[in-house]
């Protein structure tokens, strides 16, 4: 399970430790600069290291986790949970990220739901 090498690409990690769905979708992120490591812009194959901060950034949500294992390949749910220390915030409820979501065919929004969109935003 563990690599003998002392790192591995970044995309590869969080694709293998299951951060993101598939190795392309860590690798876009990457390119996209929705991930760093220490603090840095990391591009897809940019080395990993045990200790090293990986943020990654997802639908509305920033994960922060230390490496403490490195792997190449793709490994199921428990072992991947060892493989970092997680260092996140909780996750948004999904009412709050869904909010302003109209049912199909219920016409244009009133005044009144524009002004509670806006209250559930922080607006005014």
């Amino acid at each position: 399970m563990a690599s003998d090498a002392g790192t591995v690409r970044v995309d590869s990690w969080i694709w293998s430790v299951r951060l993101m769905k598939t190795r392309s979708v860590a690798a876009a992120a990457c390119k996209a600069g929705h991930v760093r490591i220490n603090g840095e812009r990391a591009k897809p194959a940019q080395s990993v290291r045990v200790g090293d901060e990986v943020r990654v950034r997802q639908e509305g949500w920033e994960r922060v986790v230390v490496v403490s294992q490195l792997v190449r390949k793709r490994v199921g749910a428990v072992p991947a949970a060892e493989c970092f220390v997680d260092k996140s915030a909780p996750r948004p409820p999904k009412e709050a990220v869904g909010a302003g979501v109209r049912e199909r065919g219920a016409g244009r929004p009133t005044k009144r739901d524009r002004r509670e969109w806006e209250q559930l935003r922080g607006g005014l």
